[in-house]
């Protein structure tokens, strides 16, 4: 699945808005997902190859902003159970594991 330049561009600032509501800074969310700032920071801006790394990040901010208490906002692109999506390999996002590109 391909995202058009609009989707992008909500994608980008729809993770944006949930890291900021999770209250997370790159570090900790590298840290958690054993994996350094700068990939994370080139992941929030869809800068990757790989087509898991982004629905990692959704997952795991939604676990974070749950576990707080606090809603999450909606995604506009990433929508659905990503199990259902034949081009994803859920196990991947399930695990919560980020690859470099």
């Amino acid at each position: 699945m391909s995202l058009n330049f609009i989707e992008k561009r909500n994608t980008i600032k729809e993770l944006a808005a949930n890291r900021e509501i999770a209250g997370l800074t790159f570090e900790e969310i590298a840290n958690d997902l054993q994996t350094n700032a700068a990939v994370i920071e080139q992941i929030f801006s869809l800068q990757t190859n790989v087509i898991e790394n982004p629905w990692v990040l959704k997952e795991y901010l939604a676990d974070k902003i749950q576990a707080a208490g606090k809603v999450a906002i909606d995604y506009t692109a990433l929508v659905g159970d990503y199990h259902e999506y034949w081009f994803l390999n859920s196990q991947y996002i399930d695990q919560q594991k980020i690859t470099r590109n």
